[in-house]
């Protein structure tokens, strides 16, 4: 029975056909416990169901979905994951008496061959020796010769499957904690782009808003400076229509004046005596009160003056060369620091 497929296979070799059935879909390799099963019945290291879980569900928050990679069986996962998956005991107690039977010589007989198919790594020293334990002293893998007659043989040294197993069990764990990592990464990142578009909206309606306020700003000024344009406009109208009316007044005076002047002068020139007496009497009469009549109204001193129209702007100009982002008690204290400066 084929584990991992679930059919029947024949094979020459029991130790080969053992190592197949304990090979993983995914790495090709022996299955490295903890061993997982599927509903399926299909077996998997279970770092390796996790890395292909996690390349693709970079987003597994609340479980998801994974597929078998033998039979294509789709599985529901919990929130969990793959760590949630049932470990398959028979199959880590399988491995363990194989590795026995392997480093106790269980399998001698086909050792050379074994290494000779797979292709395993001979040590340099000892051409004939294949590396199969490792030197902990010296952190490197080494052959039996070496820490017998060698240069290891002073050294710790440990089964080569152990140390492989060791350390690809925390080269997995480490796997997962960089997918993990880089999981929280792509979600700060994509945080980040939310950020930045967040700010951008926020950003375009506080400038509408500012924008509006001035319009606000710009809207009372022009209608203040028409209603002071319009008061200046009345008292011109005022002024000039009142002047006019003194130059009319002034001038009917004049013309009066002068015709009265000339019939003055017209009588002066008269030969005769009763003739001139007879108009002189009225002439004289009539040229004094002319006279007593030419001081007539005139505007006063300054009267043509239209500075009192004048607007004091310098607190306004103050107050907006200050505005700036803030509370209305920002205003309120910089108008407590200049009247302290005042004082």
């Amino acid at each position: 029975m084929d584990i991992r497929t679930g059919h029947m296979v024949r094979s020459s070799s029991p130790m080969e056909s053992l190592e197949k059935q304990l090979s993983c879909p995914i790495c090709l390799e022996m299955f490295t416990k903890p061993v997982v099963i599927l509903p399926c019945q299909h077996n998997l290291c279970r770092s390796c169901a996790s890395d292909l879980y996690d390349s693709r569900n970079p987003y597994h928050f609340s479980g998801g979905i994974f597929r078998c990679p033998t039979c294509r069986f789709e599985v529901v996962l919990d929130r969990h994951g793959v760590h949630g998956l049932q470990r398959n005991l028979l199959v880590e107690n399988i491995i363990d008496i194989y590795k026995q039977q392997q480093e106790g010589g269980g399998g001698s007989t086909e050792a050379p061959l074994k290494a000779k198919d797979t292709k395993e790594a001979m040590c340099q020293e000892h051409e004939e020796e294949r590396i199969n334990i490792y030197c902990i002293t010296c952190q490197v893998p080494t052959c039996s010769l070496c820490k017998i007659f060698g240069s290891h043989k002073d050294c710790e040294v440990q089964p080569l499957q152990n140390v492989y197993q060791n350390q690809k069990v925390e080269l997995s764990n480490s796997i997962e904690m960089l997918m993990a990592g880089n999981s929280c990464l792509q979600v700060l990142l994509t945080q980040m782009e939310d950020s930045c578009k967040t700010v951008q909206e926020n950003s375009q309606r506080q400038k509408q808003v500012l924008g509006e306020k001035f319009d606000l700003l710009y809207a009372i000024l022009e209608e203040r400076k028409g209603q002071l344009l319009e008061k200046i406009s009345q008292e011109q109208d005022e002024k000039v229509r009142f002047l006019r009316s003194l130059v009319l007044q002034h001038t009917e005076q004049l013309q009066a004046s002068t015709k009265l002047m000339d019939e003055a002068v017209q009588t002066m020139e008269k030969s005769g005596v009763a003739e001139f007496l007879l108009s002189a009497k009225q002439l004289i009469s009539q040229t004094k009160e002319a006279a007593k009549n030419s001081l007539l109204q005139r505007p006063e001193p300054g009267f043509e003056k239209m500075d009192h129209f004048t607007v004091d702007t310098e607190d306004i100009e103050a107050i907006l060369g200050k505005m700036d982002f803030g509370t209305d008690s920002d205003y309120e204290d910089a108008d407590d620091e200049e009247e302290e400066e005042e004082e």
